[in-house]
């Protein structure tokens, strides 16, 4: 064989070449890591979550995906009976007959259908119709829409409980329509702008549905006049091919004199009287979140069965007082019961507004963290007196479900009593009297509960993060009917899938047990060293963990492991999920962002896992999130190397009056500086050592863009380089394309200056949609 002779050059450009690969990750690295983001891996799922469609008798129908497409199960509680909601074969053969396209029995080009009420027929979109079908001879005709619920309906009314009225507004007036014959009635006459009725505007968050309740009975609706005549004004200038355009909007700051309030009507919808009652203005605060809607309805009030009396709660400005006040309907007195004050912030459950008011016995549910714990109690609603306390212990009811009245009965979920992770939530009951407490969903995990319309039954499903999801039919007292589907991910894991490693560690205190999940290459090679990404949301209204049930990938946190990095996420000290003291540990210090906690813990995972690389630390957040990380890069700037900031509220002097009030306190000046002052992230951008990317949305009426500005102007007074994304008329989650931009942007940062790797130029991703819900 003759012996090639190359010249010395062509070794030189291969050396450069092997460089360059070892040195960099290409497009198909990329690609890997995205077939980790949840569009490419849900689609190997099977047997999943079941969402139930209820019917009469509290018989239900449920959308099953399975590897061969999808099959629509109908459960009969009654008799525990789960089978085929219909042949699907026959109903492919017809719907192909009708149509003229060919479809197969399990890949039905339906996601949503409505069973008549004898269950003989179907009504469901297709082919750009909608059609009836039915079950008896599988034929299908063309139907109209206006004929079925399917019609489209106003989005911004609300139903009275009856159905027969819509609530909907108009120039600052509420009006009602007959919904049988579209008559229109206005109910107000004296709304004006900035001063209208039911208008909905948290500053950080508006929209044209009224904010009201009606009453059982649908005679009267309790709403009331929100007045912002008064308030100071936020503006963004969007840009534009030639004049910019100017939006304006009522967004009150911590520390305004003005704020806005709610003036509390009660509306009697056959006569049109407006009934004012005999109270002082409240500020528009609610004792669950920043929004007196945050649920979907006006929050903290509850009316009688008979429409007769409406119970609602007033929280002051600064959270720390709440009034339980009971109004007549008819006069609009009102009374005041009882209020409980506390030093630092009152809330009224974690998950929702857990507090009753029961008309029939004059008693009333309320929820109370006074012995450090979120527990209900029953108080006498005459007298204002303590009755008892209904649940107590060391861990916190979350959510009241059920009240029943005649047993004396309360159903509800709360976290942390079982052994374990204390963010697992179970469903229990418990009576009036404080006894006879019973679990009524014993496996370990999250359990997710959806109650039968009778309340007579509820579908439960429950998974841990590293453990699929199990659903099944129990009776309202705990008793299996049947177990419904078991979460299938062997076509997942045969894609090398690996769920995060659960962990537990001591808070920065030393003593404290916080928890989190791990997420680290599928590919991990225990004997390298990996850098470390905290992905961080520091709460107190929240946590970095969104759920503690199973899910298929969480953000990007497997996507970016796969890139070479161990990812984390710890719920830290602050969390609202535990007890007072733990979600308290941060009050008025908003700035300490749980950063010691991840510190901390983040050097005790090192010592635990030998692979991970304290040296080489990065941290990304959205929101509060951007806050904490870009707090954590100047607070910190020795530990964290690389951080990412999004639509930061850096500070809370340019964000919504509610939230910093609440959590930090009424802001008071001393000498010209204020207790928010000195956690404003600006303050410390001078520390700045390693690489920071900025990024916010010019059209966030969240937290707005000028929050990031401040930062921006505070780093370049100090001579410091960062890097910044904008996204011109992106909102406060960005959305769309731009949340695909920001993801591959993130990506890049990090390769780049964490993981000293050049990353592929402009890669593109390419979402797809699981196949079994691709309708055609």
């Amino acid at each position: 064989m003759k012996k090639i002779i190359l010249p010395a050059a062509f070794f030189l450009i291969a050396c450069n070449a092997f460089t360059q690969r070892a040195d960099s990750l290409t497009a198909n690295d990329y690609k890997h890591a995205e077939s980790f983001l949840s569009y490419a891996t849900e689609q190997f799922v099977d047997n999943g979550k079941v969402v139930p469609n209820w019917l009469a008798s509290d018989k239900f129908w449920y959308r099953n995906l399975t590897a061969h497409g999808s099959e629509f199960i109908l459960v009969d509680p009654a008799t525990g009976k789960r089978a085929a909601a219909f042949d699907q074969q026959k109903l492919a053969n017809a719907l192909s007959a009708a149509t003229g396209e060919r479809y197969q029995p399990f890949m039905l080009p339906i996601e949503s259908l409505q069973f008549s009420d004898d269950g003989h027929s179907i009504i469901f979109a297709a082919a750009g119709k909608l059609w009836r079908c039915d079950l008896t001879n599988y034929v299908c005709h063309a139907v109209s829409p206006t004929a079925n619920s399917f019609a489209e309906g106003n989005p911004n009314e609300v139903l009275s409980p009856d159905g027969s009225k819509a609530a909907f507004l108009a120039d600052n007036n509420l009006w009602i329509r007959d919904v049988a014959t579209n008559k229109l009635t206005q109910l107000t006459t004296d709304g004006e702008k900035d001063f209208g009725y039911a208008t909905d505007n948290a500053g950080w968050k508006s929209s044209d549905m009224p904010v009201l309740r009606w009453s059982p009975n649908s005679k009267k609706i309790a709403t009331f006049k929100q007045d912002q005549r008064d308030v100071g004004d936020m503006y963004l200038v969007l840009a534009n091919v030639g004049h910019p355009i100017l939006r304006s909007w009522k967004y009150p700051l911590p520390g305004d004199k003005n704020i806005i309030t709610i003036q509390r009507v009660i509306i009697d919808v056959d006569t049109r009287k407006v009934i004012m009652l005999n109270v002082p203005p409240d500020p528009h605060r609610s004792s669950f979140q920043d929004d007196i809607s945050a649920s979907g309805t006006f929050d903290d009030v509850d009316w009688s069965a008979d429409g007769s009396e409406l119970a609602f709660l007033s929280t002051s400005r600064d959270h720390k007082q709440e009034k339980f006040r009971i109004a007549d309907a008819n006069t609009g007195n009102v009374r005041e019961i009882f209020e409980e004050v506390v030093p630092t912030q009152y809330e009224s459950g974690p998950e929702a507004v857990n507090w009753r008011y029961l008309a029939a016995s004059k008693e009333i549910i309320w929820y109370s963290e006074r012995d450090n714990w979120g527990h209900l109690y029953l108080y006498d609603a005459v007298t204002g007196k303590l009755k008892n306390q209904i649940t107590k212990g060391d861990w916190v009811v979350t959510n009241l479900i059920k009240v029943d009245e005649k047993k004396r009965e309360l159903y509800f979920r709360a976290d942390g009593r079982e052994p374990g992770n204390p963010y697992f939530s179970h469903f229990y009951k418990i009576d009036f009297a404080g006894k006879h407490l019973t679990p009524l969903t014993p496996e370990e995990g999250t359990h997710e509960i959806v109650l039968s319309p009778s309340q007579n039954y509820f579908v439960d499903t429950y998974s841990q993060p590293d453990v699929p999801a199990v659903t099944v039919l129990r009776s309202l007292d705990g008793t299996l009917i049947s177990k419904l589907e078991t979460t299938d991910i062997s076509r997942l894991t045969a894609t090398g899938w690996k769920p995060p490693i659960p962990f537990t560690v001591k808070a920065h205190d030393g003593k404290t047990d916080v928890y989190g999940l791990l997420y680290v290459p599928t590919s991990l090679n225990s004997k390298n060293k990996y850098p470390v990404i905290d992905y961080i949301y520091p709460g107190p209204s929240g946590g970095s963990i969104d759920t503690w049930s199973f899910t298929t990938a969480t953000r990007d946190n497997q996507a970016l492991a796969e890139l070479g990095f161990v990812v984390f996420m710890l719920e830290g000290t602050s969390n609202p999920f535990r007890s007072k003291s733990y979600h308290d540990m941060n009050y008025g210090n908003m700035a300490e962002n749980t950063l010691p906690d991840q510190v901390a813990c983040i050097r005790q995972l090192a010592q635990r896992y030998a692979y991970i690389d304290t040296t080489r630390i990065g941290t990304w957040g959205h929101s509060g999130g951007g806050f904490a990380a870009a707090c954590a890069m100047f607070r910190y700037p020795d530990f964290f190397k690389v951080g990412i900031s999004e639509s930061g509220n850096h500070d809370n002097r340019v964000y919504e009056d509610d939230w910093g009030e609440r959590y930090i306190g009424l802001l008071v000046d001393s000498n010209g500086t204020s207790n928010y002052e000195s956690q404003a992230n600006q303050i410390y951008a001078k520390n700045l050592k390693g690489k920071l990317l900025l990024a916010h949305g010019m059209a966030d009426n969240n937290v707005p863009p000028y929050n990031t500005m401040l930062v921006i102007d505070a780093l370049e007074r100090a001579n410091k380089d960062y890097d910044l994304v904008i996204f011109p008329y992106a909102t406060h989650g960005y959305g769309g394309e731009n949340y695909i931009y920001m993801m591959r942007r993130r990506w890049d940062y990090f390769v780049k200056n964490l993981l000293g790797k050049e990353p592929p130029k402009e890669y593109l991703f390419e979402m797809n949609s699981d196949p079994r819900n691709v309708l055609q």
